[in-house]
């Protein structure tokens, strides 16, 4: 596997009553192509800061990050945005789909922000919508007609369309049901598989059972690492048994 991101002492300080508060400490991190990464730790840890600076959308504030060969630290807000586009997709918690467009809209909307309309891009929109359980009676339905786990669905179709380099999620089963949350993980799970690279922050057990790769995250740096193969290879209880335990031992 080649390397896809890579960072070096990477800070991220905030001003805060003209005190400044170091949130991501001079951090050293590679994802290489493929990877399945979870980033885990403690509320107020840095998880969601240093998502939303590998992703360029945020800036560090020293610090070097390489992303597919281009280091994008100094990159202006335009650029950053040009670039997000052509390499990066996003999931979050809440799915920001846009209210007055159907499910279908939605999704080709994303896609032609990157590529051309086509027959060829309609059919792949269709394709990915089907292979994520929403059939097609649902496309023409507003997001406000579906429940949480259809519209989370839709968005992470909406965010693999443009085939990103890497995919990056912020809790996207935080305000899901446990059912859903299932549903949810098994795409991640069968995008991984597919060879989607992933970085995803939670704070829960069962979403980082499906990852590749554990970063446990304290005080802005990584206090420690715990490596998994993918999922569904091997046995879920000794998988779930040997997370545990290095949780347990940072601490969580």
């Amino acid at each position: 596997m080649s390397s896809i991101l890579k960072t070096e002492k990477l800070c991220k300080s905030f001003s805060n009553g003209g005190v400044q508060q170091h949130v991501i400490k001079n951090l050293d991190l590679e994802i290489m192509e493929g990877d399945f990464t979870v980033i885990m730790g403690a509320s107020g840890s840095g998880k969601s800061t240093l998502l939303y600076a590998l992703s360029g959308m945020d800036k560090p504030s020293m610090g070097k990050i390489r992303f597919s060969g281009k280091e994008i630290q100094d990159y202006s807000n335009d650029q950053l945005a040009v670039f997000r586009r052509g390499n990066c997709g996003f999931v979050f918690q809440s799915v920001y789909l846009l209210e007055n467009q159907t499910v279908f809209d939605n999704v080709l909307t994303g896609a032609l922000i990157v590529q051309k309309n086509s027959p060829e891009l309609v059919n792949k929109v269709k394709d990915l919508l089907n292979k994520v359980g929403i059939k097609e009676e649902l496309w023409n339905k507003y997001p406000n007609q579906l429940s949480g786990g259809e519209a989370q669905r839709v968005g992470i179709v909406r965010a693999a369309v443009n085939d990103p380099k890497i995919l990056f999620a912020d809790e996207p089963t935080g305000q899901l049901n446990s059912a859903s949350s299932t549903d949810v993980l098994d795409i991640f799970t069968e995008i991984h598989k597919n060879g989607q690279s992933i970085v995803l922050v939670t704070h829960d057990l069962k979403t980082a059972l499906r990852g590749t790769r554990v970063l446990f995250l304290r005080d802005g740096s990584i206090a420690g690492e715990y490596r998994m193969k993918p999922y569904g290879t091997d046995d879920n209880k000794t998988r779930r048994t040997g997370l545990q335990n290095f949780l347990d031992e940072m601490g969580w």
